[in-house]
């Protein structure tokens, strides 16, 4: 029972470090995608073009 409990100790500390390996490495594309999308968004709103800045949607 001991191992069991050990076992499942050491699968749940290695899932988090991986999950957080992942995170910490696409942190930094998730915030350029982000900046990205609002400079995107904001040059679209400045535009004087009307007629293609009407959302597809």
């Amino acid at each position: 029972m001991f191992w069991k409990i050990l076992g499942a100790i050491v699968l749940v500390w290695i899932g988090i470090v991986v999950l957080g390996a992942l995170l910490k490495a696409l942190f930094p594309l998730v915030a350029l995608a982000v900046v990205g999308t609002g400079l995107y968004f904001l040059f679209r709103a400045m535009s004087g073009d009307r007629e293609s800045a009407k959302s597809p949607f």
